[in-house]
């Protein structure tokens, strides 16, 4: 299945792994209020599809994205404080959609990652780039901050890098990326394709409910104490999940050594 638009493209293939690409490579991907609201669309449709398994962002063209279209920054700057607050709230549910999707997500990432296009990279769960990518938290360059981006980034980076590279404004590279931990893997442009390939098979090879269950997990557990309702929360998930259909799949498929039925999906 595939969606066209001018600036996105939309397709799952026969694995289930839904592509959305950034396709507006003439302006380096630059996104504008048009496309996060085209992006906010086709995350919550690869999110409600149960044919989609994994969900790979990515971007044609030389950069991943430039972050802001300059012409949608000239007509932020006759919006009223009213205004500006609508807009914002578009690209914060645009990326809390992202961050939320019950699917796993790679962000593939070449050439440039600036301003809004690095809390993009943040909000998946997993990111490939190349050696030659840059990354730049900009916004104060203009006399800006990267508000909304900034739950993302700064879960991904932590504070104290953060503290660094919002003020600064310093361009960092993708070798830096990958040691901060904006990336999961900083490969040769060449490598990508075949380095997301294989985190997805990897991916293919789990229980979908499994994989999801594991994503809300971790939103709930992490930087909470280790108490009596956690103790309780966590052994009712893994109670339940043990009960259920594709719990059950499991473990049989694993005590009889064959494949599970999800298994059985192509995944080459």
């Amino acid at each position: 299945m595939s969606t066209e638009s001018n600036d996105l493209l939309y397709n799952v293939d026969e694995r289930g792994v839904a592509f959305i690409t950034l396709n507006r490579a003439e302006k380096h991907n630059a996104f504008d209020d048009t496309m996060i609201a085209g992006l906010t669309t086709l995350f919550k449709q690869a999110g409600s599809d149960s044919k989609v398994r994994v969900v790979v962002l990515q971007a044609n063209g030389k950069s991943f994205s430039a972050g802001a279209d300059l012409n949608w920054m000239k007509r932020m700057a006759e919006y009223s404080y009213e205004e500006n607050h609508r807009d914002a709230m578009a690209l914060a549910t645009m990326l809390q959609t992202l961050y939320t999707l019950p699917k796993p997500t790679i962000a593939r990432v070449q050439g440039a990652a600036f301003g809004g296009a690095v809390g993009l990279i943040a909000c998946c769960d997993m990111a490939v780039g190349s050696k030659l990518s840059k990354f730049c938290l900009s916004e104060v360059k203009i006399g800006l901050i990267p508000a909304t981006i900034s739950p993302y980034v700064i879960e991904a980076l932590g504070v104290r890098i953060c503290k660094r590279y919002f003020q600064t404004a310093e361009v960092f590279s993708s070798r830096r990326a990958r040691r901060l931990g904006l990336l999961s893997e900083s490969v040769t442009e060449d490598e990508l394709d075949g380095t997301i390939n294989d985190i997805v098979n990897a991916l293919l090879k789990n229980g979908p409910l499994a994989v999801a269950g594991v994503k809300s997990l971790i939103s709930d557990v992490a930087h909470k104490p280790v108490d009596e309702a956690l103790m309780q929360q966590t052994s009712q998930r893994i109670a339940e999940i043990r009960v259920s259909e594709e719990g059950q799949e499991g473990l049989h498929a694993f005590l009889e050594k064959r494949p599970a039925k999800w298994q059985e999906t192509k995944n080459d």
